[in-house]
């Protein structure tokens, strides 16, 4: 696999959904993966995974994150987001969160090697696209098994591999372990991709020296700020750096999102599902907090859209002009 720029939007629960994915690739990403959806959910139509495997179909540079823990599962739901336009389907076994590991799935997978290329094989032979992978460094600091799971995976047929340089039992805790990546690229010929406290381009820089990578995902860096991965592509080619958005401009970039969740979800749900985002937005800016509260607990999307500008500071400067 080639990705142009070498820099990814990691899949993020509840975050990286249809509207947000649209606004990183607008302003430039080798790939953006969908949040992760439970296999057996997607194939069962459960309330609400429509939202968070919904395709994107007009973007190229789009895959489909699936988790779960049992082969048939996971190939028939492969098959199906797959048949419906599914660029790359990646597969799940980082997710250190409890409800996802306590059901043997996400990194607890990495316990259970011999399940995971199960898995694996299942994926590989139910589509035609390319299969990727997305895995920690391992269990625990006495199970670090990343580079034997990524040779076998690799010679199942996985296409890339991406690496969060922890260990599931650090969840997000300490810092990211990039030099421990290079052993995986070491040991397989496919693309591997560095993932773990990539901020800025210079993060992005260090952690690609220390492991050896074909590129990098960012995940919680990009939350607020979705034109990062533009930013860090530039940075690692060497080309000028481009500006974030301000004022007017992102001012409107906001409010554009907002509405973009709303008309996906529906007034009621996206003004929640956008929430969170508005408050990333806002401290960007660094909103006070007496507009922050405002805005987040205004109910009529009519002031939403009204409030935003002067919440992130663009009224003056559209009085100005």
């Amino acid at each position: 696999m080639t990705l142009a720029p070498p820099v990814l939007l990691a899949p993020m629960a509840g975050i990286t959904d249809l509207p947000f994915r649209r606004l990183v690739a607008s302003f430039g990403a080798g790939l953006v993966v969908s949040e992760m959806v439970a296999s057996q959910e997607m194939v069962q139509a459960k309330p609400g995974v429509r939202e968070r495997a919904a395709l994107g179909l007009d973007g190229s540079a789009t895959a489909v994150q699936l988790a779960g823990r049992d082969p048939a599962w996971m190939a028939r739901a492969a098959a199906m987001v797959a048949d419906q336009g599914a660029r790359i389907i990646d597969i799940n076994m980082g997710c250190p969160a409890k409800k996802v590991t306590g059901g043997l799935s996400g990194s607890a997978l990495m316990r259970d090697p011999d399940r995971a290329l199960r898995l694996i094989e299942a994926v590989v032979g139910a589509v035609r696209v390319p299969v990727t992978l997305k895995m920690r460094l391992g269990w625990d600091d006495d199970m670090r098994n990343a580079t034997e799971l990524a040779r076998r995976a690799a010679a199942a047929g996985v296409r890339m591999i991406t690496v969060h340089g922890r260990t599931r039992c650090q969840f997000y805790k300490g810092v990211a372990d990039w030099a421990a990546i290079r052993a995986v690229k070491r040991a397989v010929d496919v693309p591997v991709i560095a993932n773990g406290d990539i901020v800025d381009g210079a993060t992005a820089g260090r952690a690609l020296a220390q492991s050896g990578a074909d590129g990098v995902m960012v995940g919680r860096g990009a939350q607020g700020r979705p034109w990062l991965l533009a930013q860090i592509a530039a940075a690692l080619e060497g080309r000028p750096f481009p500006d974030a958005p301000k004022g007017a401009a992102f001012a409107d970039m906001v409010c554009g999102h907002y509405e973009s969740a709303l008309a996906f979800y529906g007034r009621e749900l996206g003004a929640r599902v956008i929430r969170k985002h508005l408050g990333w937005y806002m401290a960007e800016a660094g909103t006070p907090n007496d507009m922050r509260r405002t805005v987040l607990t205004a109910h009529d999307p009519a002031c939403v859209l009204a409030y935003l500008p002067e919440a992130l500071g663009a009224r003056g400067e559209r009085v100005a002009a």
